[in-house]
């Protein structure tokens, strides 16, 4: 992990390596909780954030965990603000000049739900969705042997639908020998930071049954929500909660903060994963510092 200088790392159980697998290690960021807002010099900081992650890293990929905006779900949140918002999400990231590929999932904080009418195009999850380019609010994308289940935890009592569970069983299902699987979340499912913070899965004995019974593929599950890092290993799944990019909404802090921006004790970072095509999976977390 980071702290200035500082940095906290992880590493997963690893499996055997199997024949006729590219040997690549795939970089990835994990970025959640950027929450950009025009406000606190934030479009600023978040560009000097990905700017370091892509001279420091050279990622493959990023991974955005949600909460991209700050905020469409307040009730007094109009839609020019939502605009506003949206588009400086766009221009903070073409200020890297290059495209890459962006998996996301949706926040809490990320859907505008006081449109005038439901009909209405910018209404709740699906405008979301556009706007991070998502083909689904819950979708599967590959690269290698690695494959990427993105969630939307956003219904009633924080917990996938039925009619993603049945998704995610087959998916589950489909994938080969020798593939791997990295989940996505807003939300915690197993965490430290639930207690310290609350906020994860409900259905967290569900999901965590389903992956024990497909534990020869799932390796990872990434979430955010709760702005606190930790990591929690449980039938050989590492379950990683990140700090917020954002840290203290971008603000100064609380008392209860270690250092300008940060939530309590966990700085203002992002994550970056480096996936083995053995199923090795390693964690660092970094402090942006701006």
């Amino acid at each position: 992990m980071v702290a200035g200088g500082l940095t906290f790392s992880s590493t997963a159980l690893q499996a055997i390596e199997p024949a006729g697998i590219s040997k690549k290690i795939m970089t990835v960021a994990h970025i959640t909780d950027v929450h950009i807002r025009p406000d606190y010099d934030a479009p600023n900081r978040f560009k000097n954030c990905l700017k370091q992650i892509v001279k420091t890293h050279k990622p493959d990929i990023f991974l955005n965990g949600g909460d991209s905006i700050y905020d469409a779900s307040y009730n007094s949140v109009v839609r020019e603000r939502v605009h506003e918002l949206w588009n400086i999400w766009d221009d903070c990231w073409k200020s890297l000049g290059k495209k890459y590929d962006i998996y996301s999932c949706i926040g809490n904080h990320d859907p505008w739900w006081k449109a005038p009418v439901k009909e209405d195009e910018m209404y709740g999850k699906p405008y979301v969705g556009k706007r991070l380019s998502m083909p689904n609010r819950y979708f599967r994308a590959q690269k290698g042997n690695w494959h990427f289940i993105i969630l939307d935890g956003n219904n009633k009592g924080i917990m996938l639908d039925d009619e993603q569970v049945l998704w995610l069983e087959k998916e589950l299902e489909q994938i080969p020998t020798n593939h791997y699987v990295a989940l996505m979340s807003h939300y915690p499912v197993l965490s430290a930071t639930v207690q310290l913070q609350g906020g994860g899965h409900s259905d967290f004995r569900k999901l965590k049954d389903l992956f024990y019974k497909h534990q020869d593929k799932v390796r990872l599950f990434l979430s955010g929500h709760n702005h606190l890092l930790d990591e929690t290993v449980y039938n050989k799944v590492t379950y990683c909660s990140t700090g917020a990019v954002s840290g203290y909404w971008w603000e100064d802090g609380d008392k209860e903060s270690a250092g300008h921006s940060w939530f309590k004790q966990t700085p203002p970072g992002y994550t970056i994963l480096k996936l083995h095509p053995d199923g090795l999976v390693e964690h660092s977390y970094h402090a942006h510092g701006f």
